[in-house]
């Protein structure tokens, strides 16, 4: 590893003054109450899905839009915060993050119809694509090695708390006032988070001057935006609505992914890389990437599918198809800290295994269980048990991958994290709906009847029950964490795949 790239600008991790713990202690605080603003807005508008369709004339294929559109977004700029958090302060960086994703949230709110509302979404998620890295590169600088499981539980209350309240935040709304009140409540949140922020986030690492690579940002945005197209499209071209085949976005975003790969692995000998490509030398980094693609796409997939399920299959109100997440989140929550402190003492692989195990059998039970007249609490019940599952992966997994690269290599490492997500959830998203419409047409073409949206809803669930399958398979591979100290070196051989 090149001692070129920047190293964190905090200095040891253990002898930090009790001024700087307070500092660092009041950023973390300030921009986990920013992430609970941007978390909350990704899941208050899934139960207002069939709400939005209904009132817009919309169908599901097109609805799905209002989820991958903002996964989209954040796909091709996450790439450029890599970029952002080596050139420009913290402060700035935040302030940035909050001032897109209110301004977002005004449009969305003010939105005459789905056009405008699509915009709203996208300004949003650019918001929130540079503040989910900015978090995740904070907490790893300024927090010691034998803290990061319990402070990444303790993350994890607010990351999973905020997506609880979102579904009943938003089906209780729904249920008695315009869809759009979604986005007028979460609005003076965000202004409020914004307003604090830049009056209280202090700087916490020092900017650089980096280069940017014009042409690594156009083959990016060409390769992210792409592939999440593409699959966004699947499910519009299942319902013969697609305006153009899916396989030209596919194949634009591939062949530009390779270029991507290329420009990266030349740039980053002299240092000068967009997205710095080294941090897949580790095995941790490069398993745990794996573990998420699979728990995203699982995760997104069901989220967005489940609301369609209980309100128009089991014929279940807004506000309780919403009360229906919130118990399995508020757990997932709960379960933070305590399996922050397993981590710290155990490390990651007897947590991943035995979720990735709960989490599909949970998927399964979905594929199997669910139909016309499912009780609402079996759906409940399945719902925790996935939570559960989830809880035993997700803290794990970001820690360990993070923990996993030289602290040089945060930056990036948050970045692809980040967007591997979002790329994960798309896919998820599009594979589900593409399956539920595709599944819904073959019971003669009636997809709004109850009996064929209940035959795509199976049809859905069986793919992701046999993805899932792969996921108890690489969390055997999931290595202990090798601990860098600050400057970089590691215990072990540092780097490659043996030491890792």
């Amino acid at each position: 590893m090149t001692d070129q790239l920047a190293a964190p600008q905090t200095g040891s991790f253990e002898a930090v003054a009790p001024d700087h713990r307070r500092r660092n202690s009041l950023v973390i605080n300030l921009m986990l109450v920013a992430t609970f603003v941007v978390f909350l807005n990704e899941t208050i508008i899934g139960v207002a899905v069939p709400a939005v369709m209904k009132d817009l004339s919309i169908p599901a294929s097109t609805a799905q839009w209002l989820s991958t559109s903002f996964m989209l977004t954040m796909a091709v700029v996450i790439p450029t915060t890599g970029f952002l958090m080596q050139r420009l302060n913290t402060r700035t960086v935040f302030i940035l993050a909050m001032a897109l994703f209110s301004l977002g949230t005004a449009v969305a709110a003010i939105a005459p119809g789905f056009e405008i509302l699509l915009v709203g979404r996208v300004v949003q998620a650019s918001g929130t694509a540079i503040m989910m890295p900015l978090l995740m590169t904070t907490v790893m600088t300024l927090v010691p090695p034998h803290e990061r499981g319990k402070t990444m539980g303790n993350i994890s209350i607010v990351m999973s708390v905020a997506p609880a309240l979102g579904p009943a935040i938003g089906g209780a709304i729904v249920q008695g006032l315009h869809w759009r009140f979604i986005f007028i409540i979460v609005l003076p949140i965000a202004i409020a988070a914004l307003v604090l922020g830049a009056m209280r986030v202090q700087n916490v690492t020092e900017p650089r001057k980096v280069p940017l690579d014009s042409l690594s940002v156009v083959l990016s945005a060409l390769a992210f935006g792409g592939l999440i197209y593409g699959l966004s499209s699947l499910g519009e071209a299942a319902a013969g609505e697609a305006p153009i085949a899916p396989w030209l976005p596919l194949a634009v975003g591939g062949a530009s992914l390779v270029l991507f790969i290329v420009r990266q692995l030349v740039l980053q000998r002299g240092d000068r890389a967009f997205l710095d490509l080294r941090t897949f030398t580790s095995r941790g980094f490069t398993v745990a990437i794996v573990l998420m693609v699979i728990m995203m796409g699982a995760l997104f997939g069901t989220v967005f599918l489940l609301p369609i399920y209980t309100q128009k299959v089991l014929g279940i109100a807004p506000a309780l198809s919403g009360l229906l997440l919130v118990p399995g989140s508020l757990l997932m929550g709960v379960a933070g800290p305590f399996i922050g402190r397993l981590y710290d003492r155990f490390g990651p692989r007897p947590l991943i295994l035995p979720g990735a195990v709960v989490v599909s059998a949970t998927l399964w039970g979905f594929y199997l269980l669910l139909g016309e007249g499912t009780p609402w609490g079996l759906v409940l019940g399945l719902h925790v048990a996935l939570s559960v599952g989830l809880a035993f992966m997700f803290t794990p997994l970001f820690t360990s991958s993070m923990a996993a690269l030289n602290p040089r290599l945060y930056s990036y490492g948050s970045a692809t994290i980040a967007t591997v997500q979002q790329l994960a959830g798309a896919a998820g998203t599009a594979l589900f709906v593409a399956l539920f419409t595709i599944g819904s047409l073959s019971q003669g073409g009636d997809v709004e009847g109850v009996a064929a949206e209940a035959a795509g809803v199976h049809q859905a669930f069986m793919a992701g029950a046999f993805i899932s399958l792969l996921a108890i398979v690489a969390a055997f591979f999931v290595p202990k964490p090798v601990e860098f100290d600050h400057a970089g070196a590691s215990a072990e051989a540092e780097g490659g795949w043996g030491g890792h």
